[in-house]
């Protein structure tokens, strides 16, 4: 026998970023849904838990607040970190010097010095501290702080070097004290380091700035016989995350890190980044790594639109497929498919998205402020911000990527679950987070140039909301009262 199963109303509150140009705009108004999307929102069925999302701190974005107004610089903080901003949640810094930094430095700069009696963070007081305080003290809920090393002080390696090279053995405790007194140096300055990713890019960059290679099995060594027994001996927590490079290697990283319960022991989970390609997130890959360690982080660490100069207030190039990344020139030709022009805010999305589908429980992006010539670098890397600034004419800039990862950071908080959703078209991307509080947001990516109509289904209620072509909705849906 059949029975009529009483639909009712589905509250929502709908935010749009568009190519036509909303930006987190409330969506009120909605035309007559015809042929919708089902998307059907599945709460009982639960993933991973939410760790953060944002953005990091460099010295290059801290060295341009310090050149604009005190009004700008506050207006950025905040929307950053803000109650009515992004609202950031995980975060990232660089220890030591890295490409977007303004010089080549160590906080261990003394030649031969084991026990770090030199060690000083004073290079970071002027700029990136600073910066970090001023987002504490508008951050309500608080937030994460990874921290990575791009490379070792050149005396502690075999190159004698800042780019490339490899950690010396004999200074494999000195290197492990150094992330302790790390630690302690900021905390001194009124700031918890919650984690750290043991090298960035331990594969190289091309050898063309800061770096120190490892392989799989030499890094899972350091991390199991000097670096986590040293932070626990000094009473430290801070989580470690392996690898910290692109996914299409994660396999092998994985596999070496959990290889037992001895390498497991240290590593509380593993790092990537989306460089390997501009539109395919590696979700094989990403499912492998949970699969391998299902209890451990998964943290995309970086990503950034890199090898291009950003476009000044001009928002439509961001939704424009113009852009190429760094293996547009450079990446050997079998890999070339894998790096097509692409729009900006696609590549967001589409990533963001597909992490969070694939057991991804943090995305952070790189630098949160950088000039319209995309540094200050030393190396001359030029990237795009979400936010870009013209410290000469004191102006600022929040272009369309600056909304898009709001949409995630402001309406998935920590402690979120992603629950089970299933979508009937293909061509749009859709993804759910229930957070602490019960609300869920649903956020659903339209790459196509029509306007699509979709249906929300939750239990016995409904909704019908339609997305403008090119836009990406976060819909919340608030907790049963």
């Amino acid at each position: 026998m059949g029975c009529n199963k009483t639909i009712k109303p589905l509250q929502v509150t709908v935010y749009e970023t568009s190519e036509s140009g909303n930006k987190l705009t409330k969506i009120t108004d909605f035309s007559s849904v015809e042929n919708p999307v089902i998307v059907t929102i599945s709460p009982e069925e639960k993933f991973q838990t939410i760790t953060g999302f944002g953005g990091s701190f460099t010295e290059s974005s801290a060295y341009l607040l310090n050149k604009i107004s005190k009004k700008n610089r506050d207006t950025i903080i905040a929307a950053y970190f803000g109650e009515s901003g992004a609202k950031y949640s995980l975060t990232r810094t660089h220890m030591n010097s890295c490409d977007f930094s303004l010089s080549q430095y160590s906080f261990a700069p003394v030649v031969g010095d084991m026990e770090l009696k030199h060690f000083s963070i004073q290079e970071d007081k002027d700029d990136i501290i600073p910066m970090i305080k001023d987002a504490m003290a508008v951050s309500k809920d608080g937030f994460k702080i990874l921290s990575s090393p791009w490379t070792a002080p050149p005396w502690m390696k075999d190159n004698n070097a800042w780019v490339g090279g490899k950690l010396l053995p004999k200074y494999y405790d000195t290197w492990a004290l150094f992330f302790s007194k790390y630690i302690d140096a900021y905390k001194e300055e009124g700031i918890d380091i919650w984690g750290f990713t043991v090298e960035n890019e331990p594969l190289g960059n091309g050898n063309n700035w800061e770096s120190m290679q490892y392989s799989p099995d030499e890094m899972t060594n350091f991390v199991q016989h000097h670096l986590g027994p040293k932070l626990e001996a000094d009473g430290h927590t801070a989580k470690i995350l392996g690898y910290d490079q692109n996914r299409e290697h994660l396999k092998e990283w994985v596999d070496s890190q959990f290889k037992n319960e001895a390498s497991s022991k240290y590593f509380d989970g593993t790092a990537i980044h989306w460089y390997a390609s501009t539109y395919d997130y590696f979700p094989e890959e990403l499912q492998y790594a949970h699969k391998k360690a299902p209890n451990k982080y998964l943290i995309q660490s970086e990503a950034c639109v890199d090898s291009e100069i950003p476009k000044w207030q001009d928002d439509a190039w961001y939704w424009k497929k113009e852009a190429t990344d760094w293996g547009w020139d450079w990446a050997p030709e079998k890999d070339k498919y894998l790096h097509p022009k692409y729009a900006p805010v696609n590549r967001y999305a589409r990533d963001i998205i597909g992490c969070l589908n694939n057991y991804v429980d943090g995305w952070i992006d790189w630098n949160m402020v950088l000039d319209t010539q995309g540094g200050p670098n030393w190396f001359k890397n030029w990237c795009l911000a979400p936010v870009i600034v013209d410290p000469e004419k004191d102006e600022v800039y929040f272009t369309p990527l600056y909304y898009t990862l709001a949409h995630f950071s402001k309406y998935i908080r920590p402690g979120a679950t992603v629950i089970a959703l299933e979508n009937s078209d293909k061509d749009l991307q859709a993804t759910a987070a229930q957070n602490i509080d019960g609300a869920i947001s649903v956020i659903i990516f339209n790459e196509g140039k029509i306007k699509k109509n979709f249906k929300i289904l939750l239990g016995d209620k409904e909704t019908s909301i339609s997305i403008n072509p090119q836009a990406i909705q976060t819909i919340v849906i608030s907790a049963k009262k």
